[in-house]
């Protein structure tokens, strides 16, 4: 696994802003969808203190919540 790790859903506007972005800098990262993978909806709400969010975006241990361009 990659040292970032985006957790996204479908048809996110903030998620595909965020994946485009980090594509467009060559910045290597695991997605992880849970729209496809539910089972991983349990973590994302442990990283943003229960609420359901996306994006979220691991990276060297700090997580920010939300995407907002560059």
């Amino acid at each position: 696994m990659s040292e970032v790790v985006i957790y996204t859903k479908t048809g996110c506007p903030y998620c595909a802003a965020a994946i485009k972005d980090f594509n467009n800098k060559g910045i290597s990262y695991t997605e992880i969808n849970i729209t496809e993978k539910p089972e991983m909806k349990s973590k994302l709400l442990e990283l943003t203190g229960g609420e359901p969010i996306v994006p979220v975006i691991v990276q060297m241990d700090q997580v920010k919540i939300g995407f907002g361009g560059g």
